[in-house]
């Protein structure tokens, strides 16, 4: 394979023996596991599709209407349900989540790309 190597006026490269100029910032941060709500959306009206196909199949069907008609008429009131309980669902393991975080500190360092003005580039010529 190749090596690539950086133009002349790319940053330091680590161990060429000047530190990189830059500035390092320190932040407390609270890092938790949090539930992707439309995951518990998607399940819950899929399970209210399914609950509405079930209670629609129990009962005897209308030959004037249909079964099709029939169970996408309760599924217009089953699946927003399943929906709701999907969403509930999710808050409340938020809220759990929330509870068990933890506190950390982290740092962000930002490296500049050339030198300060004062200082001047290495001499990279023979």
């Amino acid at each position: 394979m190749p090596v690539e190597t950086p133009p002349s006026g790319a940053a330091q490269q680590p161990g060429d023996g000047t530190p990189p100029i830059g500035t390092v910032a320190a932040a407390e941060v609270r890092i938790r596991r949090a539930p992707r709500y439309p995951i518990f959306l998607i399940l819950g009206g899929g399970l209210g599709a399914i609950v509405t196909f079930v209670l629609t199949a129990l009962f005897p069907v209308d030959p004037a209407v249909g079964f099709g008609a029939l169970f996408g008429y309760f599924a217009i009131y089953g699946v927003p349900a399943g929906v709701l309980v999907g969403a509930f669902v999710a808050i409340v393991l938020d809220r759990v989540s929330s509870r068990r975080s933890k506190s950390v500190v982290v740092e962000h360092t930002t490296v500049d790309d050339e030198p300060a003005e004062d200082e001047s580039a290495p001499d990279l010529a023979p």
